[in-house]
């Protein structure tokens, strides 16, 4: 399944991500630290949904409440339920 998630709080406008079978197949941010977000989505790419979220959630960008790391987990939170997993 493909997911977009319109991120709040951080640089990035959008986070694209494909899942199959709870599995990260593929995650593409809008905006944001290229680099650093290109070094993220290789890193989860193949890992399971679940695995990336606790290792994600909570991370923070300098003083924001929030950083890229943890609306990707958001992200991947939302496309679990919408996929009823």
């Amino acid at each position: 399944m493909t997911y977009t998630y319109s991120p709040t709080g951080v640089c990035s406008s959008r986070i694209d991500l494909e899942l199959e079978d709870g599995v990260i197949r593929s995650v593409a941010f809008t905006g944001g630290c290229n680099g650093n977000l290109q070094g993220i989505s290789s890193l989860v790419k193949g890992m399971p949904a679940r695995e990336a979220i606790e290792r994600l959630q909570g991370i923070q960008c300098g003083w924001k409440p929030t950083s890229c790391p943890d609306q990707l987990s958001k992200a991947l939170t939302a496309a679990l339920e919408a996929a009823g997993q």
